[in-house]
């Protein structure tokens, strides 16, 4: 089996690649920092019996995501899955002294959806010939709502999830599968200064177990963990009057 993942040095990449080097995948592993990268690399070389491949990019550069895609392909042939996992999280705010959150605003949208574009652009031809496959996209139980002070995160994770269901229905019937996760709360660097609480936060590792099983079965959409599935149920049909009085004085998340 071959997995490509970016975002993969650290939270919730580099559990999944520590998970599919258990299962004896060929790995292709891309992420911004190369130390982190190589020290993966080593530490799953020691055990691993397949290669794994390493590409030291940012998802917002399409040429390096090109790169790293006929690289991979070129050595370990067309991928079973590609999991379009790297993303960030900042608090931002609209007006006044949000000016400066502007290009946070973009660097999350960059990074959260033409991210995902990115990943899967360069694959999916190979794919679609080969006629097999499965394109993983992270969202967020965050998508679901708009979150105060969360603003660019929320509608990155909103534009994500459309843009999944847009991919997987343009793909029926090429034999190429689209996943999409949903994850609530997980213990990664992106959730660590979280000055809020955190319901039913789950580890790296817990997360990476779940979300390998919904891949495994092909789940379109797949909320995580089940008590999230159920809040993010609750969300999406509570009255904007009364989601408006709840979360009015919500607690912010962090501006960059």
């Amino acid at each position: 089996m071959n997995v490509f993942i970016t975002g993969a040095s650290s939270g919730l990449g580099e559990a999944l690649a520590y998970r599919y080097a258990k299962t004896g995948a060929t790995l292709g592993l891309f992420a911004r920092r190369r130390d982190r990268l190589r020290h993966l690399q080593e530490t799953l070389g020691a055990t691993a019996t397949s290669p794994v491949h390493i590409y030291e990019g940012d998802v917002t550069d399409v040429s390096a995501l090109q790169y790293a895609a006929q690289d991979f392909l070129a050595a370990a042939g067309v991928p079973d899955i590609v999991i379009a996992n790297a993303g960030v999280s900042h608090g931002t705010v609209t007006g006044g002294k949000g000016e400066a959150d502007l290009p946070v605003f973009h660097e999350v949208f960059d990074t959260n959806v033409m991210g995902i574009v990115n990943t899967f652009h360069p694959f999916v031809d190979a794919m679609r010939e080969a006629r097999r496959g499965t394109l993983v996209g992270i969202a967020s139980v965050a998508g679901f709502r708009g979150l105060p002070g969360s603003g660019a995160y929320s509608a990155s994770k909103a534009a994500a999830i459309s843009y999944l269901e847009s991919l997987r229905v343009e793909l029926r019937g090429s034999g190429i599968a689209v996943v999409t996760l949903c994850p609530g709360f997980i213990a990664t660097p992106m959730t660590a200064n979280n000055p809020y609480p955190m319901p039913f936060l789950i580890s790296a590792s817990e997360a990476a177990d779940l979300m390998v099983r919904a891949i495994e079965k092909k789940k379109r959409r797949y909320v995580f963990p089940w008590p999230m599935m159920l809040v993010g149920k609750l969300l999406r049909v509570l009255p904007n009057v009364l989601y408006d009085a709840l979360f009015a004085h919500a607690p912010h998340k962090p501006r960059k």
